[in-house]
Parts: structure tokens; sequence; C-alpha cells
């Protein structure tokens, strides 16, 4: 089995993480780490880098995860700029901003990056949607306002494991896990 850290400060996308890759010959661990994120419209430069520093720091086979809320009506917006959107102004401050706009679509997108010291590559997904006109009582992060295609419901509603069968983080690990599985058994 092939070990892999996970190098992050977000438990939660760890355990969304750990709960899909179960299903793959991969185990991962997470550590915190901590690096400031360079600014960058591109989630890959951003993930990217932070792979490369984090492998600086551990020396060791590794993946760090970025994520971007693109919102249509609002040019993308927060899109790589998500986290520090979410801690200034939260969930109701974005709902706040789209309070008269009837265009709530969104789409949901993570960037894996992987690094062993050899390879540094990303492996993307990214899950379509809507806005919430109101917060959910559950979930984490934007999951208590996005509500996937084909669902009515938010993501923090549907609870970890319906999410995790369809999520934008779920489509960019299958890419990942895909890739890994056929790189390591040469």
């Amino acid at each position: 089995m092939r070990k892999i850290i996970f190098a992050s400060t977000n438990e939660n996308k760890f355990k969304e993480i750990l709960l899909h890759l179960r299903n793959f010959d991969l185990e991962i661990e997470f550590l915190r780490f901590k690096t400031n994120e360079i600014q960058s419209e591109n989630l890959e430069d951003i993930a990217l880098e932070k792979s490369k520093v984090a492998f600086e720091r551990i020396g060791q086979p590794l993946i760090v995860e970025d994520t971007g809320l693109f919102i249509d009506s609002l040019n993308g917006f927060p899109g790589p700029y998500s986290s520090y959107v979410l801690q200034t102004i939260g969930n109701k401050g974005l709902l706040d901003l789209l309070s008269n706009k009837s265009n709530r679509l969104a789409c949901f997108r993570s960037v894996i990056a992987y690094n062993d010291g050899k390879n540094n590559l990303t492996f993307s997904g990214e899950a379509r949607g809507n806005i919430s006109d109101h917060i959910s009582e559950v979930g984490w992060g934007y999951d208590p306002i996005f509500i996937p295609e084909g669902s009515s419901i938010t993501y923090g509603q549907q609870g970890i494991t319906n999410k995790i069968s369809k999520s934008h983080r779920t489509h960019a690990l299958n890419h990942f896990a895909e890739w890994c599985c056929r790189y390591y058994s040469k």
C-alpha cells in the first residue's frame, strides 16, 4: 500500500479524502501544515506552489488541495479567494452579494497537487450547481449554500457520504488515484 501525506490545516477536507481514497490502494495520513498562499487567479498555480513548499519541508510524497467556488453572476468571485471570503464575510455575506441576482449558477472546483520530489502534478475536478437563497444549518465551508446539479438540497444537507459520491473534490481525487495506481504499479 502506497503511503501519501495530505498536508493541510483543514481536517474536514482530510475526512472526505480519507473516506474516498480508502477505495484505492492508498494510505493517506494527515499532517497539519500551514503555508502562505501565493496570490493567483489560477487554482493550479496555487496548489502547485503549496505542494512545492510542503515537499521542501516534509520530504515525503504528499498531496495538497485548493478549492474555489466560482459564481457565474459574480464573474467567478470568490474563485481562488474562496477561503479568504469565507473567513471575512462568510456565507451570509456571499448571500448578501447575491440578494438581487436571479442567476445563482456556480461551479465548485478542486485541484489536488501531488509532489514526490520527481513529479509535481495537478488533478482537477468540478461540480456545477446553484447557490441556495438561505444557509442550511449543517456542513462546513460553502457546503451549507451550494446545491449540486441534480439535487434540491445543499452539500451540507446531503451528509458526507452522499456529498463524496459526487463532489468536486471526489472528481479530482479520482483522477489522482487513477494516475497514482498506474504510476506506482510500474
